[in-house]
This record gives structure tokens, C-alpha cells and sequence, in this order.
């Protein structure tokens, strides 16, 4: 059964025989990192504002190349928005924006729920003797 639970004053998921917190979940869910997640909480800290790369390494004191990549892959995975602010001087920068807490929790639903789809086939395969006990999918130890 899963239930929610507090601990420590954080919100965890307690599933079967693992307790989750909503961060384990997006870690995984999305392939982060350690860093990678910190900086998308530092995104959600400042869910109103439109911030650059250069923005979030200093207040984070991280390195600039960093907070790139990991900025990069939080848009690439629909958790950031994008848009290009026009420098008085010539040229431009991207801005972004961490998406709303409702797309973020579809967009991680949307993953849970092929995970537990794929555990589901799994299940089926073994019950239809496709697969012998004691089995783990490799697709579901990815995850």
C-alpha cells in the first residue's frame, strides 16, 4: 500500500518496503542529479521570476558550465521555460522559468504511469509463464 507520510517534516511516499520523498521521486522520474535537482528546487523557489544561467550560479555559487547543463536538461525535459530577452547592446540571453506545479506533477504522473504500465506487462508475462520466478524486468531495474 502507498500512503503519505511525514517525516521530519518532510512529505514521503511509503511504498511496500521504501519510503520516498516527493524529491527521490523527481530525481529518479527524471534522471537527475544531485546538483541537477538542486537547481531545479532553486528554479521552484523562484517559480515567479524568469532567470538566466548566470542568475542561478551565483546564487547558488555554482559553476556557470553546471547550472548550463543541468538547465539544459531541465528544459529539454519540459520542467523549464525558455524565452530570449534582447541585450540593449546586441544580442540576447535565454531566460527561464520553471513551468507550473500542475505541468510538473502531470509530467511526472505521466512517467509513473508508464512505469506502472510496463510493471503491469511485466506481471502479465510471468503469470502467462513468459518469464520465470524470481524475475526482475531489466526495464523496471532501470527505473
Amino acid at each position: 500500500m502507498t500512503v503519505l507520510i511525514k517525516s521530519r517534516g518532510i512529505d514521503m511516499l511509503d511504498f511496500a518496503c521504501k519510503e520516498f520523498e516527493l524529491d527521490d521521486v523527481f530525481k529518479c522520474a527524471l534522471k537527475l542529479t544531485k546538483s541537477e535537482l538542486q537547481i531545479m528546487n532553486k528554479f521552484l523557489e523562484n517559480d515567479d521570476k524568469w532567470l538566466t544561467s548566470d542568475d542561478i550560479a551565483v546564487m547558488m555559487g555554482f559553476d556557470l558550465s553546471t547550472v548550463q547543463k543541468a538547465v539544459k536538461k531541465l528544459y529539454t525535459s519540459d520542467v523549464l521555460n525558455r524565452s530570449q530577452k534582447n541585450l540593449d547592446n546586441g544580442g540576447y540571453v535565454y531566460i527561464y522559468k520553471v513551468c507550473n506545479r500542475e505541468e510538473m506533477k502531470m509530467l511526472i504522473m505521466e512517467i509513473v504511469y508508464t512505469w506502472v504500465s510496463r510493471v503491469e506487462n511485466e506481471f502479465d508475462n510471468w503469470i502467462d509463464g513468459k518469464q520465470n520466478y524470481p524475475y526482475v524486468a531489466e526495464s523496471v531495474r532501470s527505473i
